[in-house]
């Protein structure tokens, strides 16, 4: 009996041994490698995070590794980080770019190493290169649309500019000037306050302390038009319907809250999340050697108070 369990003891054992070295074994894929993809944004502030978001989830569902940084809004900087992208040899680069007339010297170092490069939500337009986002001269063009409709095509027009070195902000600005003078309206100011709420506010409040009249303020974004809403309020001005009418594009919850509240007339929604999803899916396809287009459209859409609820949460 003492021999049996002893042999029964060794015979345990070994079964033991045998599993612990089969939980430690290398598992059937170990060969293959993740894809690695490098991301730069000039900053994450509310909408350009949720363009890292999408990228983040589409990365995540396609197995990938996902890098992201921001640049501080410095075109230095941002260069820098795609060239340490390119040190540490990721598969792929995407860039949402500080200054898409800057874009030129990241794109000639990814393609100098042999690493894709797609830019999301900004359009360097550059031929041969990727751009995966939305046509910003339609969102100004919706957006001032309706803005003319909802004020019965009179009255005069301030508009917010982005950063003016940005695509977006020169093509929302000219979608905004077109349709006022197609309406017979007139732009009486515009200045640029950097896609900012704070920035916003402050050309608000130095536009009404100057004196400036108007009746429509046409913002390249949600959040200078938010802003521009606080200096109305704090000035005692009338929004809506019989007093100033302010719109703006991206459709943030803060947009959407404040279109519910009846002080931002009208926004457009620009989907930040599709755009960071498709530019995962755009670098992926490159790396897997397959084409891309130069332009991947992401619709815009208004967003008005009958239609807001389709685009809460998004």
């Amino acid at each position: 009996m003492k021999k049996f369990g002893k042999l029964a003891s060794i015979i345990a054992a070994i079964a033991v041994s045998a599993v612990v070295l089969s939980g430690c074994s290398a598992p059937a894929d170990s060969g293959s490698k993740a894809v690695k993809i490098g991301a730069t944004f000039p900053v994450l502030d509310a909408f350009l995070q949720k363009v890292a978001d999408g990228m983040q989830k589409e990365a995540d569902a396609q197995g990938a590794e996902l890098t992201i940084v921001a640049a501080d809004n410095k075109v230095d900087t941002q260069l820098s980080q795609v060239e340490n992208f390119i040190s540490q040899k990721v598969d792929a680069i995407l860039v949402v770019a500080v200054d898409t007339s800057a874009a030129a010297p990241m794109s000639d170092a990814a393609k100098a190493a042999g690493i894709p490069i797609v830019y999301v939500n900004r359009n360097p337009s550059q031929a041969g290169v990727p751009y995966v986002g939305s046509q910003s001269l339609v969102s100004g063009t919706l957006e001032m649309e309706q803005l003319a409709k909802l004020a019965g095509g009179k009255g005069d027009v301030v508009i917010m500019q982005g950063e003016v070195t940005n695509e977006a902000a020169l093509d929302r600005t000219k979608g905004c000037e077109e349709v006022a003078a197609k309406n017979g309206m007139k732009v009486v100011k515009t200045a640029a306050a950097d896609w900012d709420r704070a920035k916003g506010q402050a050309l608000m409040e130095n536009w009404i302390q100057s004196g400036v009249k108007f009746d429509i303020v046409c913002a390249n974004n949600d959040e200078m038009a938010l802003g521009a809403i606080n200096a109305l309020k704090a000035a005692g001005k009338k929004l809506g319907a019989g007093g100033v009418l302010v719109g703006g594009v991206d459709a943030t919850a803060d947009a959407l809250a404040s279109l519910k509240a009846g002080e931002l007339a009208t926004t457009v929604f620009q989907d930040a999340g599709g755009q960071g999803g498709g530019g995962v899916k755009a670098a992926i396809d490159l790396i897997n050697g397959k084409t891309v287009a130069d332009y991947v459209d992401v619709p815009y859409q208004l967003v008005t108070l009958d239609n807001m609820a389709d685009f809460e949460g998004k």
